[in-house]
């Protein structure tokens, strides 16, 4: 990899980033520059690929650990529960991050268009929901000539388009391509659990039967246990679970004074269950991290950038 396009990456976004959003005028494209390190924090990661440029960052799934640094990249083919960190950011050296929300419509177009041979056959198996690997020099090349489009707006309109789909290219063919172009795929591994995983986010506080969320993915019930486990590091009953205490805490940013509302709204019968699991995830009892809370405010961007 080119050091000078690394350099030219960290420019661009040091130069666009902002405190108060990681959106830019670019649809789909996101930029971040984090200056100090923090306690970890929960959210969900985003269906994204997402590039760092200087600092480097640590991301928690389930019982998988990811760590991504300068000139590496993340992908996250399904939005996931995740706890993350960057664990080298500092005033005068900031982590920077790039990130790219992807579109499975998009991606499946791409792949429509592939001639016979230029990919691997798609497999039955679904692919790890979250990766990460190094970069290569071309992809590098096109976030940077992506991002220089920022600059300017007369030929963004025309050429983010067509960078963009390079840059999905660049990931299709990649070291993990496959989990790239399961996103594209409607009878993928992928495709299956990323229909189980809407319904329990949509249906987080209701109690399942994990064979009734099986039927709805068109899988049997071990295969399902199978797909779901390589995609998300959880069962599907830790996966709500998860749901669940994230959504409790961002209730909690707003109804502080309310512990025993908000663990019933998410789906706890029991507040004494519901506080024994919060303080087990976020290391504080509700009451307590209410009051952390009470100024925080959340945003809608992928975690992993």
């Amino acid at each position: 990899m080119n050091g000078d396009e690394l350099e030219e990456l960290r420019t661009l976004l040091a130069r666009h980033a902002r405190r108060d959003s990681s959106t830019t005028a670019l649809d789909d494209v996101l930029v971040s520059a984090v200056h100090s390190t923090a306690p970890p924090a929960p959210s969900m990661s985003g269906v994204v690929m997402a590039l760092i440029a200087q600092g480097s960052k640590r991301i928690a799934l389930g019982d998988r650990v990811y760590e991504y640094g300068p000139g590496q990249y993340l992908v996250a083919s399904v939005d996931l529960p995740v706890t993350g960190l960057f664990t080298r950011a500092r005033p005068e050296e900031p982590a920077l991050g790039f990130g790219l929300v992807l579109r499975p419509a998009l991606i499946a177009e791409i792949l429509l268009q592939a001639a016979p041979g230029d990919l691997p056959p798609a497999g039955t198996a679904a692919a790890p929901g979250m990766v990460v690997t190094d970069a290569p020099a071309s992809l590098i090349e096109a976030v940077v000539r992506l991002l220089r489009l920022l600059d300017s707006p007369r030929d963004a309109a025309v050429l983010a388009p067509l960078v963009k789909r390079e840059i999905l290219w660049r990931l299709i063919t990649g070291e993990q391509g496959a989990t790239v172009r399961q996103l594209g795929l409607a009878d993928s591994g992928l495709a299956h659990v990323a229909r189980a995983v809407r319904w329990i986010r949509e249906h987080y506080a209701e109690p399942f039967r994990v064979q009734d969320v099986a039927a709805l993915s068109g899988m049997s019930v071990s295969a399902f246990y199978r797909n779901f486990q390589a995609v998300t590091a959880m069962s599907p009953i830790q996966f709500q679970k998860q749901i669940r205490l994230q959504e409790a805490r961002l209730l909690l940013a707003t109804r502080p004074g309310d512990v025993t509302g908000v663990g019933l709204r998410v789906g706890y019968d029991s507040p004494s269950q519901f506080s024994r699991e919060y303080r087990r995830q976020f290391g504080l009892p509700p009451s307590q991290d209410a009051v952390l809370l009470r100024d925080a405010s959340a945003h809608g961007t992928p975690a992993l950038v």
